[in-house]
């Protein structure tokens, strides 16, 4: 049996739960997510847990047992803490600041860049050379990470560019002279 899928989930006091045939919906004080679930999983609700079992033994049942438990727990997790992303700007003259809801990267090019937040996704820039991207879908929050971290991807040989707080940079070496 699968070790992640056979762990009951947690419903705090401030989250709802509901399970509509193969759509399961979670509101909390964050905001409200729904994700649609395979047929061949079932989630139960007991008491203030959520079960997730499949139906049978075979490979795709057991590969969708464990994800289906993830997602449902990322979703009662988001609505109730939410998640956060934070990206580091290295490099002379590289900053963001907040315009409004959206920030504006300068990042060595002529022009700045603008970035709008969708629907669900609030930025934080507490110093020029740090974003905060906060929501409560876990997805999406890694989504406009990875858009945003696209713009000036870090360079292997000085470590200019956007990078995840915890990332770690491999500096080449570049051209030696004889």
């Amino acid at each position: 049996m699968s070790r992640v899928g056979k762990m009951p989930i947690e419903v705090p006091a401030s989250a709802t739960v509901v399970i509509d045939g193969d759509i399961v919906r979670v509101k909390g004080p964050k905001g409200e997510l729904e994700q649609r679930i395979s047929d061949r999983v079932d989630v139960a609700q007991e008491g203030g847990q959520l079960l997730v079992t499949r139906r049978t033994d075979e490979p795709y049942d057991r590969s969708m047992h464990g994800l289906t438990r993830t997602l449902i727990y990322n979703m009662v997790k988001g609505v109730t803490d939410g998640f956060e992303k934070v990206l580091e700007i290295q490099g002379v003259g590289y900053r963001a600041t907040l315009k409004g809801s959206s920030i504006e990267l300068q990042l060595g090019y002529s022009n700045p860049r603008h970035v709008d937040p969708p629907k669900g996704i609030e930025f934080e820039v507490p110093v020029p050379t740090r974003i905060i991207i906060k929501g409560c879908d876990k997805q999406s929050v890694g989504q406009v990470a990875a858009e945003i971290r696209s713009l000036r991807k870090p360079d292997p040989y000085k470590g200019k560019g956007i990078r995840y707080r915890d990332e770690y940079i491999r500096r080449k070496v570049g051209k030696a002279i004889k």
